[in-house]
């Protein structure tokens, strides 16, 4: 089967944003929980009837048919990536919308490419396919961000077979919408293990699971969720009992390179907006662009925002080859990020007093990336995995290389 033309999935994806766009306007003073959760199901809705959700669930489950992008037991981070750029280009919660899909959902997937597939999860998984259920995936807790080792939410297992679910997580993205979580607990050990982690469903409607709502820097639905005694059949735990580490990195491992392809989405924006506004101001009787110091910046915003599309491109390819793409991923998911805040900080300064008024691109811009430094594996994180890279792979002077 032949592959999808990614140059024409880009062009639609841009064109179906471009679209919505100007709808999120009514959007504009995002100033309270309830309204992010208004911006949030507006974008979803409008992801969910153009087909977009399709592409986040594999062929063999209900997705979108990649050709040889990727296996049909899987999802193509190639495609992903390009979607998200597009996305983050028009408008975040168009993005945020359109991944939270896959990267709540994927542990499902992962779970039974591994063997283990039971029907009603896999009704689960088709719903979310058409957009019909919301999840969430709940890995972090207030004593475990990047070193998921120290979970400490338990689910104990009953004497009739059943789990008993107790803990919380925190910065869970779609708290307040999700219909259901996918949950990173601890089945055996503790704190500090990296064995006895196992990764369960746990629907929203399940009595003991409460959630409290914060904003953070950019509109975002996020929050805590808290188990209090939740009770789970057998049959929600997905891949093994005590398989769960490996599941969440699973699933980090296939989504965190399209992180750098949202932070390229909105570095492509700020450059245009800086475009934009350096030909159109004038100062001291001549246009901004003509001033060699702003021309720097935008030579130095361009060179930056192409080296991280190039990185971001090799390692959406290296993860859907299915090789080792733990040094090409951090690569990509730090200098993205890093370049977009860079970047989009330029952005504001070349609008001055327009730039950090609330409610102007540049200043949405400017918010909407500081958060992707963070998630999905810190700068600082990625550093540690590109150092060890390095210092494993270099080969020393006069070596062959």
């Amino acid at each position: 089967m032949a592959s999808i033309d990614l140059d024409a999935l880009r062009r639609e994806a841009e064109s179906f944003a471009a679209e919505i766009e100007p709808e999120f306007g009514r959007f504009k003073a995002i100033e309270t929980v309830e309204a992010e959760i208004e911006a949030f199901r507006f974008a979803h809705e409008r992801v969910r009837a153009g087909g977009w959700f399709d592409f986040v669930a594999p062929e063999a489950l209900g997705g979108r048919a990649v050709g040889d992008l990727a296996s049909p037991d899987t999802v193509s981070v190639r495609a992903l990536a390009v979607i998200r750029q597009a996305f983050a280009f028009h408008h975040a919660m168009l993005d945020l919308a359109f991944v939270e899909q896959g990267l709540g959902s994927f542990p499902i997937a992962l779970s039974k490419a591994a063997g283990h597939g039971d029907p009603e999860l896999l009704g689960v998984l088709s719903q979310t396919a058409e957009g019909a259920l919301i999840p969430a995936l709940g890995l972090t807790e207030k004593g475990a961000g990047s070193d998921l080792s120290g979970v400490a939410t338990t689910a104990s297992l009953q004497a009739d077979g059943d789990y008993l679910l107790n803990g919380g997580k925190t910065y869970i993205t779609n708290v307040g919408v999700a219909d259901y979580y996918t949950v990173l607990a601890r089945t055996s050990g503790e704190p500090g293990e990296r064995g006895g982690l196992t990764m369960f469903y746990v629907p929203d409607s399940a009595e003991g699971v409460a959630t409290r709502s914060f904003r953070v820097m950019a509109p975002h639905p996020i929050g805590e969720v808290l188990f209090d005694g939740v009770k789970l059949p057998a049959r929600y735990v997905l891949g093994e009992v005590g398989g769960g580490m490996d599941l969440a990195l699973g699933n980090l491992a296939r989504f965190r390179v399209t992180v750098a392809a949202a932070a390229n989405g909105f570095a492509r924006r700020a450059l245009a907006e800086s475009v934009t506004h350096l030909q159109a101001r004038e100062q001291f009787g001549r246009p901004l662009s003509s001033f060699q110091g702003l021309r720097f910046d935008l030579a130095e915003m361009d060179v930056r925002l192409r080296a991280a599309e190039l990185l971001t491109a090799e390692a959406a390819a290296c993860v859907d080859s299915g090789a080792d793409a733990t040094a090409e991923v951090a690569r990509a998911k730090l200098y993205s990020t890093e370049s977009a805040s860079w970047i989009c900080d330029r952005a504001v300064q070349h609008h001055g007093g327009a730039g950090v008024r609330v409610g102007s691109v540049v200043e949405r811009l400017y918010r909407d990336t500081r958060a992707l430094r963070i998630y999905e594996g810190t700068s600082e994180v990625q550093k540690l995995v590109l150092g060890k890279h390095v210092l494993k792979t270099t080969p020393p002077p006069g070596s062959p290389h």
